[in-house]
């Protein structure tokens, strides 16, 4: 039997997710592992938040061989004394860890005998591959060709090359039935349906971005799920969960225009009554397109803005200008498409002038919802190397990193982020425009979330 967890949040953290939402990889990964013919478990440990004692308690009591742990970079703390109490009760199991930290600085996992192996990038082809290998008792060189795996050998570290997934329709539905569905929050501000289930469609980022790490866990080339795949996939979860909204998790819903209309030709013949929401950027959409997805259900785009300054867009290489998202953001209102949007403030080489004009560049595109998020620095981006080069923060928790100029410290940052927040979502006019839209009771019951992006 194999056990498969998240890892519980640190306390009190800043970075936090507000919101209680499944685990995708990981359920990809548990999907993969049943259709190859292993027992699993999960235990989503983010959500449920079992002590380590509890944690030693329910590893003794299953015994499984093998025990995989996802991390990030802010939970790497809990993620190694996690490992450590299981390999208290149960040191015969093996080890492997994944996810965004451990694919980025698996250096950071495998200096802790604890951890056995860490998988570097996509998880589902080399978990199963390295299951296989532990269960059938096959030797270390066998294990050691297995890609995208990182493990110790004579004292030092070896990561091999991943591998990525080409059809990833090979990649089986998300394992729900494994999760504790009825304990997550299945319902958004930016639709008006419920339950509502995420889904991540494409993997892979063709653009450079430098506050992102995303291409280094699925690579530079936009890889995606077939339309058909898609959709048979939301008529079983409309069957078995009783899904009735779908947000489309990924900045690069639309990167291929041609897939995109054909994934929204899908879903209209398929007559499920679905209302749907996607990420995108303001450089990949267009009025047909729109029209398109509109008649298949899509009722909201949201936008990574990041910036007001035309200079700190530059500074991030976010390849659209100004003017794009402007025209952007008049096209979806013509066409009767809900905006959301996200900036970032606190960039290194950022100034408080340039953190206004984000504040009021989104005053002057006018969202349904806005959402200003404080820039922190993790392994993975060209930003983050920067912010530890030059030594530019005062503080760390795990490996996230709390930047600090002459111009802004974490405080003031996280003052700004409120104020600006309060007085863009729950301006007169914005609640207005909510109460026409949603309705009195369903804007009250909502205002508190108006404060944080759901996802």
């Amino acid at each position: 039997m194999i056990f498969l967890m998240t890892t519980a949040p640190p306390e009190n953290s800043p970075w936090s997710t507000p919101m209680r939402l499944p685990p995708l990889g990981l359920s990809f990964v548990a999907a993969s592992l049943e259709k190859a013919g292993f027992k699993v478990e999960i235990l989503d440990n983010y959500l449920i938040k079992k002590t380590n004692d509890e944690l030693k308690k329910i590893v003794n009591k299953l015994k499984p061989k093998i025990i995989g742990i996802t991390c990030s970079s802010a939970s790497y703390p809990e993620c190694v004394e996690s490992a450590k109490a299981i390999k208290e009760v149960l040191p015969q199991c093996t080890i492997v860890v994944g996810g965004w930290h451990p694919s980025y600085v698996p250096e950071s996992m495998l200096e802790h005998p604890e951890i056995d192996y860490v998988i570097v990038g996509e998880g589902e082809r080399a978990m199963v591959e390295l299951a296989s290998c532990l269960t059938s008792n096959l030797d270390e060189k066998a294990i050691s060709k297995i890609s995208g795996l990182a493990f110790r050998k004579n004292k030092k570290i070896v990561k091999n090359t991943q591998k990525f997934i080409s059809d990833l329709d090979e990649i089986p539905f998300l394992a729900r039935h494994l999760l504790p569905i009825d304990l997550y929050e299945r319902e958004i501000p930016f639709l008006n349906v419920k339950p509502v289930d995420t889904m991540n469609v494409v993997r892979g980022c063709p653009f450079k971005c430098a506050f992102c790490e995303t291409r280094r866990l699925w690579g530079p080339g936009c890889r995606a799920f077939s339309p058909r795949r898609v959709v048979d996939e939301i008529e079983y979860m409309a069957e078995n969960f009783g899904t009735k909204g779908i947000y489309f998790l990924g900045d690069n819903f639309t990167i291929n225009k041609k897939r995109t209309i054909e994934l929204c030709d899908q879903i209209r013949k398929s007559k499920q009554d679905i209302e749907w929401m996607c990420d995108s950027r303001a450089d990949m959409i267009s009025k047909d397109l729109l029209r398109i997805m509109k008649d298949s259900g899509c009722k909201t785009i949201w936008f990574g803005v990041e910036s007001g300054s035309p200079r700190i867009l530059d500074k991030i290489n976010k390849g659209i200008t100004i003017e794009q998202n402007i025209y952007a953001f008049k096209l979806c209102k013509k066409e009767g498409i809900q905006t959301a949007c996200s900036f970032m403030i606190g960039i290194l080489g950022e100034t408080l002038k340039d953190i206004d004009m984000s504040y009021k560049f989104a005053k002057k595109l006018n969202p349904d919802w806005c959402q200003f998020n404080i820039y922190i620095a993790y392994p993975g981006s060209s930003l983050y190397d920067e912010v530890i080069e030059k030594g530019l923060y005062d503080r760390q928790q795990g490996f996230l990193t709390f930047v600090k100029t002459d111009e802004f410290d974490f405080e003031l940052l996280n003052k700004i982020q409120m104020h600006y927040q309060s007085k863009i979502n729950l301006s007169f006019s914005n609640i207005l425009k909510k109460m026409k839209r949603e309705g009195i009771l369903t804007v009250l019951k909502k205002a508190p979330k108006y404060f944080h992006r759901s996802i």
